[in-house]
């Protein structure tokens, strides 16, 4: 397998490929984790594990794995555990903050960001929200927003938002921000302690199952209010499983979701092979086939939307293409009539050649 690494230490290149060839096998050319990422063998197999053990009425500690999960999930982000809520959507945690701002606050968001992120605030009318372009949001900020809510990420062609700046013109402003790092957390050297609030679903660029999702929030809990504690939501969560609950989590574990046992016996591992492989080399790996893919788009003709430092690719008008290439076995996605591929970890220069060849032809 060809990955392309045209600097690595030849080590750590060998570690690298040896790690992700024990774990991925697909039988298709799969450049499309921005919808969805494969998953590792070694998941597959705790999960199967879980479910058999469960079957036969000795199930494994899989609310240990949820504390393995989110203590990984902490480390990739640069956060304390205490600083981490375990769910399962986005846009739960969404809603979450959007309850929590003061009737006729200032939400700032980017033009067609996920809805998962914007909707939530849209759907209270008593809120003001603002859209402006991506490439505008740091330049946009004012006084009187309360919040900025943005993906590091655009799902619909890559593009990556400029953090720092973002940070900064929120921070002279007094305005918080909420990030969602989803198309991010898995390939970008993304520092959650440096917003207040982020959110990730793990089925795309973290290789964990459906059902898996984190929030950060600030050490003081960011005046966040657990509209929908549960049992799980309890410093004690056995001793709060009748009545209302004495004793909130005195962490973030106050905002967990009752928890998909099943994805996250499955999602530890997967969090687990992220940290082997480490954030860095997955970046270098992934940017690498995206830059190759343009650069092979543009001998063809075609000029993707810019997105510079981002492994996902939107090529305008080609999304018509795209039931063409599942057919010819190579799987993108339509997104608003751009073909959008992504590439990651599992991903070779091969898989680039042969969607270049197949547009091509």
């Amino acid at each position: 397998m060809d990955y392309g690494f045209s600097g690595a230490h030849s080590g750590s290149m060998e570690t690298f490929e040896s790690l992700v060839c024990a774990e991925f096998a697909p039988k298709n050319t799969y450049l499309n984790t921005a919808s969805t990422g494969l998953v590792p063998a070694r998941t597959v197999a705790a999960m199967r594990i879980a479910v058999e053990a469960a079957a036969a009425g000795d199930p494994t500690d899989m609310f240990g794995d949820v504390e393995a999960s989110r203590a990984c999930f902490a480390r990739l982000v640069g956060v304390p555990e205490r600083r981490v809520a375990a769910g399962a959507s986005v846009a739960v945690y969404s809603g979450l903050i959007a309850a929590s701002l003061p009737e006729g606050a200032e939400v700032l968001t980017a033009e067609g960001d996920f809805s998962s992120v914007v909707n939530p605030f849209h759907v209270r009318s008593d809120l003001k929200v603002r859209v402006v372009p991506l490439e505008r949001i740091a330049e946009s900020v004012r006084p009187g927003t309360a919040l900025v809510a943005v993906s590091a990420a655009q799902s619909a062609d890559g593009r990556v938002a400029d953090l720092p700046a973002i940070r900064q013109a929120a921070r002279e402003h007094g305005a918080r921000t909420y990030i969602d790092a989803s198309q991010a957390a898995g390939w970008l050297d993304f520092d959650a302690d440096a917003y207040d609030y982020s959110a990730s679903v793990a089925f795309k660029w973290l290789v964990c199952p459906r059902g898996v999702a984190f929030l950060v929030v600030p050490e003081d809990l960011g005046g966040l209010t657990p509209l929908f504690a549960g049992w799980v939501a309890g410093e004690h969560p056995w001793d709060a499983c009748y009545g209302p609950i004495d004793e909130l989590a005195h962490s973030a574990r106050r905002f967990d979701e009752s928890p998909a046992l099943f994805s996250y016996a499955g999602a530890r591992r997967s969090l687990e092979l992220l940290e082997e492989l480490g954030t860095d080399a997955v970046r270098a790996h992934d940017l690498a086939l995206a830059d190759r893919f343009r650069a092979g788009l543009a001998s063809l003709g075609h000029e993707p939307v810019p997105s510079p430092g981002s492994p996902i690719v939107s090529v305008p008008g080609l999304g018509r293409r795209q039931s063409e290439l599942s057919s010819a076995g190579v799987e993108v996605s339509d997104r608003a009539g751009n073909l959008r591929a992504a590439f990651h970890l599992y991903n070779t220069a091969a898989d680039v050649d042969r969607l270049l060849d197949v547009l091509s032809a």
